[in-house]
């Protein structure tokens, strides 16, 4: 029964941080597309708080549940397939972090051009090509670990 909690758990927030990362990407484009500052800071608020709420939060659960699965289940978090999940998980990270700032900058920009009546400035532009850019390393790692998660493919090496 824990075993099966765990695991639910686990899978649950994988759907999680795939689907909002997926989602908050999609909205955001469409919004920046519009060049409509009002549109951009509305979306880009929801986006801040979408993150702070499900994808903060799942991002915490993952390594806590994942850890007591392999406890569970007696694999070594040095089992190559884990290692290496747990390093894209890092490598996610590091993406993520900055973008998280750079959609909470994004939203300022956006209000204030939307207060002034005046287009999106240039560190707003230069701000998305930024959070695009990160985004395609990111969603293509949680491919990556969810993929490692369902084949657990055999990565020892042999010496």
């Amino acid at each position: 029964m824990w075993y099966d909690l765990l695991r639910f758990a686990h899978v649950t927030g994988a759907c999680v941080l795939l689907g909002t990362g997926a989602g908050i990407a999609f909205f955001m484009v469409m919004s920046n597309r519009s060049q409509d500052p009002v549109l951009i800071a509305h979306v880009a608020g929801i986006v801040v708080v979408a993150d702070t709420i499900f994808t903060a939060t799942a991002a915490i659960f993952q390594p806590v549940t994942g850890y007591l699965l392999t406890r569970e289940i007696g694999w070594p978090l040095l089992e190559g397939w884990v290692l290496v999940s747990l390093c894209l998980y890092v490598f996610v990270g590091v993406f993520w972090l900055p973008v998280v700032w750079i959609q909470i900058r994004m939203r300022r920009l956006a209000q204030d051009a939307a207060a002034d009546g005046a287009p999106l400035p240039d560190e707003y532009h230069r701000l998305y090509r930024i959070w695009f850019a990160c985004g395609f390393p990111a969603f293509f790692a949680v491919l990556a670990i969810i993929w490692l998660m369902l084949t657990r493919p055999d990565l020892t090496v042999g010496i």
